[in-house]
This record gives C-alpha cells, structure tokens and sequence, in this order.
C-alpha cells in the first residue's frame, strides 16, 4: 500500500518530500546541537556558581581571620596593616552611610577605647569615601556624620536616653560639616528615617572571641570581693574593660566567674569592719533592687547575680583610689563625643585657613 501511495505520487512532489526529509533531519541535528550548547552553558554556569561560592568562603575565611588577628591586637605597624586589610574586605559602592554603617558594625565588635575607635572609624570613613568618591568633600564629613549616626542610634533606641534626637536637631548639629558647607537635607533625612526606622544590630557573641575582649583592659589586678548571699571574701582577678567589670578565679580562666555591666551604676569608697580599703560598686536609682549582673555557677549554669551592691576590697589606699578612678573613666567616658568635637575643630580651622 505504501509503494503504491509513493507510485501514485509526481515525480516533483516524490522530490519535495525528499527535501522536507532532508530539513527534519538538519532541523534535528540543530536541535541536538543547541541541546550540547546548552549542556555547556548550563556547566559553565554551575562551574562559575562554584568558583563564586568557593571565592565567598575564601572571603569568608579571610575576614574571619583578620577578625581574630584584629582583636588579638598584635604590634602597632601589624595592628595597623591588620586593620587596612580588613576595612578593605567591605564592599560598601553604592550604599548609604547608614547601610555601609550597618555592615561594618556588624562585623565586629566596636571597641571601648578612644583610640582604637578613631582608628577604626577613620579607615571606614577612607574606604567608604574610596568606594563613593563623589558624596562627600572629605574623609573628615564622613567621619564626623558616622559618628553623628551612631549617637544618633543611641539616642533614638536607648531607654535610658530621655531626650531623644529630633529630625531638626540632627540637621542642625551637622551644619557646616561638608569644608564648610551644609550636606543636602533630604540626605541626611533619609539617614535620620533609616535609624528611626530600624536600630543598629550588633553581632552576639559565638562564645570563641571572648577571651580577645580581655585584651588590653583599661585596669586589672587582684582584688577581694564580698559575697552576695554568703558574706565572706573571695580572692578574685579584676579585668575592667569596654564598660564592663569581669572577675576570674583563676588569672588562666578562659571565661569570667561574673560580669557587671557599669552602665548607670556609680562607685565610691567605703568602710568596711576590718577592710580598710574598700570601694562600692551601687546603682543611685535603683537601691534596694538587684543589680544587673550575672554569675557563673560551680556547675556551670549562668545565673542573674543577687547583689544590690558590690563591695570591693583593695590591697592599699593607692591601689583602691586608682581602681575608683579607672572605674568613674570607665563609666562616664563617651568617647564619641570628644572624638567628633577633635574633629569637627579640624575641619573649621581648614575652612578658615583658606
């Protein structure tokens, strides 16, 4: 039947079939053509998907590792060096301050000390202004804004500020900042909006970088601390450090017995039967409550501490009255304050100089 369908056919159509034939059979080697291209491309793809991971990783490893070389803080021209490559890490093209701001502060821990603040801020504000050449007229603005930003973060998100920053305020105190001239309203209202919008997240701690704080404490030393429920004395190692007041049994002990937050608390000297040389860590607005302290157990349980005070013996008067002094420092001292005011003095004698 099929013989006799192709007999029943013209020679020029006999010829058409042949040539629809011979177009499948193109068609169908174009198709498993682009079928290969497509393999290749989709494996291309997979393989740069992989070298991007492996390149995130890589990045990964390296910012955690000048992480911890960061905060092992090891001699100033290495510190230094340290501290250049990990800013650089950060990629902040195209972002806001507030947004840049967001990712360096959550890569780290900001430390407490002034200086290790202003040297850190000034190698944000360099690369910052290196990745956005064209916002700011100098590192100075940049610097001086970041600054204005985290106090304001303070103020707006802190229950204990009362007086919280307005949008008019925060204009206003960044006047004159930009060599001399004002930056754009609407830029610092969308800065101001974005911190009232949303606070600062600070990263937790994993538990591996604990001992790094303890590294160049503003004070540390032997000292006798009173009991809470039980009132004896225990020989403890002090270290005063980033706001906080940490006590050891041991000076080799990787983690602390206990942990005083100093904010709003206040000290003092006081007498004591027996000890001569004491000081009283108290809390002026909330006596006769608890203060918010926490201890660990012999059996390892984190615990709410169950003082109302802490009372603190030193080895001589000296030793006490420094001890005290360290500690009021430790409490009062905003460093941002006095770094923005260094700063903002600088740019005002440039202007002036021109």
């Amino acid at each position: 039947m099929t013989e006799s369908y192709h007999t029943d056919l013209t020679a020029e159509e006999q010829m058409e079939i042949e040539q629809l034939k011979m177009h499948k059979q193109i068609l169908l080697e174009d198709i498993e053509k682009l079928k290969n291209q497509i393999e290749n491309v989709m494996t291309d793809i997979q393989d740069f998907k992989s070298a991007e991971d492996n390149k995130m990783l890589e990045r990964e490893k390296r910012f955690c590792s000048g992480k911890k070389k960061f905060n092992m803080h090891p001699k100033k021209d290495m510190h230094l060096q340290i501290l250049k490559a990990f800013v650089e890490l950060h990629e902040f093209s195209d972002l806001n301050l507030v947004q840049a701001l967001r990712q360096f502060l959550w890569s780290f821990r900001l430390p407490g000390e002034a200086q290790k603040i202003d040297r850190m801020m000034e190698a944000f504000a360099t690369r910052y202004c290196n990745c956005n050449a064209n916002v700011f007229q100098s590192t100075d603005t940049c610097y001086i804004l970041s600054f204005a930003i985290i106090m304001l973060n303070t103020s707006l998100h802190n229950p204990n500020v009362k007086d919280k920053t307005s949008l008019e305020r925060f204009i206003s105190m960044n006047r004159g900042i930009n060599n001399g001239q004002d930056l754009p309203d609407d830029l610092l209202t969308n800065l101001y909006n974005s911190i009232r919008n949303e606070p600062f997240k600070i990263p937790e701690d994993d538990g591996n970088d604990l001992t790094h704080t303890f590294f160049n404490p503003d004070r540390e030393g032997w000292l006798l601390k009173l009991g809470g429920r039980v009132k004896t004395w225990k020989r403890r190692w002090f270290i005063l450090t980033d706001n906080c007041l940490y006590y050891f049994e041991f000076t080799t002990d990787k983690e602390p017995r206990g942990i005083i937050p100093l904010e709003n608390l206040c000290v003092r000297e006081v007498m004591f039967p027996r000890k001569p040389y004491c000081l009283e860590l108290y809390n002026p607005n909330s006596r006769g409550q608890k203060i918010k302290a926490c201890k660990t157990e012999t059996d390892g349980r984190v615990v709410e501490g169950k003082h109302q005070s802490y009372t603190i013996c030193a080895a001589s008067a000296e030793e006490r009255d420094d001890w005290i002094e360290s500690i009021r420092a430790s409490i009062t001292k905003d460093p941002f304050y006095d770094l923005v005011s260094t700063r903002k003095k600088k740019v005002i004698n440039k202007v002036a100089e021109k």
